[in-house]
């Protein structure tokens, strides 16, 4: 971390599935632009990608390929600290510690656990339910003062913040109480294949997301195929009209124009024309970033060696935290 009067904002996003615009947009830009006003630790989280199975060798792939994607986007490692969550122990460790003040009812009530084991069912892991004390640990671990989530993941955060006084209450002030910053609503970029759902990286059809690695011949496909409603009306009616009112929400984010401008514009057009021009503007959109990723991809070793320089910066953060928590529980002997 480079200026230490700053605040601390921790923020990750997990190695599985496909970063798309929606977590683009989301998140990650938003990221960015903190990175001038805080002191910034960003985390590719493959500890809590392993909750559900993923195929080793993809997983490896996806490790790194996440990593390049914060770097291409603008994350700097000059402002901001990148690292991958397993190669810094005491993530972990300070999981497990966690495990001992947090109470099983507290886990039943995350929704997003309830929303998951919905759909596996039997199959849920121990490490899904638990899925919510390795967060707090990734976020107390550097006595982080914001967290940048979505409304989905606000429960996250408080529950960290739960844990923090929990722990400072029993064993004396170590933690910080963390604080959510709210990223903009108004990037809630929804499935094409069913707007009444967020885009979805891990989603089964991959016509449910735009990929940031994807080609523009897929991208327009994709946007060509995006659910739409009945009536040939070009206008905004989230109620009535949900798929196109979210390509709208996506053309007027990717091009700066209003919604109401895109309205007028396309009073007189029909959705095929404005699919057709919103294909476009994604592809354009995403040209300068595809180009930046590509060059990442052609020299690994420079990515790589970012994460090796974070690593330790984050490594000596969490060390020095983990030894306060291990001296107050009585772990020092």
């Amino acid at each position: 971390m480079v200026n230490s009067s700053l605040k601390i904002v921790f923020s990750a996003a997990q190695p599985s599935g496909n970063l798309h615009i929606g977590n683009y947009l989301g998140a990650i830009k938003q990221w960015v632009e903190l990175q001038d006003k805080y002191n910034c630790v960003f985390s590719v989280v493959d500890y809590h990608a392993i909750t559900i199975y993923q195929e080793p060798q993809k997983l490896r792939e996806k490790i790194l390929e996440t990593a390049m994607i914060y770097l291409a986007a603008g994350i700097d490692p000059k402002k901001s600290t990148i690292f991958i969550q397993s190669g810094i122990p005491e993530h972990a460790e300070l999981a497990w510690i966690l495990n001992t003040i947090a109470k099983i009812p507290e886990l039943e009530l995350m929704t997003q656990f309830k929303d998951k084991a919905k759909k596996l069912r039997s199959n849920a892991s121990v490490g899904l339910f638990d899925y919510p004390v390795l967060m707090a640990a990734d976020i107390l671990l550097y006595k982080t003062d914001l967290v940048p989530v979505g409304e989905d993941q606000k429960q996250h955060v408080e529950f960290a913040r739960t844990l923090a006084r929990r722990f400072n209450n029993l064993y004396g002030e170590i933690f910080v109480e963390p604080k959510e910053i709210i990223l903009k609503e108004s990037a809630r970029i929804m499935g094409l294949d069913d707007p009444n759902k967020k885009m979805s990286k891990s989603a089964e059809n991959p016509n449910n997301y735009i990929a940031l690695i994807d080609e523009p011949s897929l991208i327009k496909e994709k946007i060509k195929r995006a659910v739409t409603d009945s009536g040939k009306e070009i206008i905004y009616d989230k109620k009535n009209k949900p798929g196109l009112s979210n390509l709208l929400t996506i053309y007027s984010l990717l091009s700066d124009k209003s919604i109401e401008k895109l309205e007028k514009e396309y009073q007189n057009k029909n959705y095929g024309e404005f699919k057709k021009d919103l294909g476009e503007i994604v592809v354009k959109f995403l040209e300068p970033f595809q180009k930046k990723l590509k060059k990442f991809k052609e020299n690994p070793e420079k990515t790589k060696k970012v994460l090796k320089d974070g690593a330790e910066k984050a490594g000596a953060i969490a060390k020095k935290t983990f030894k306060e928590v291990k001296n107050k529980i009585g772990l020092n002997y």
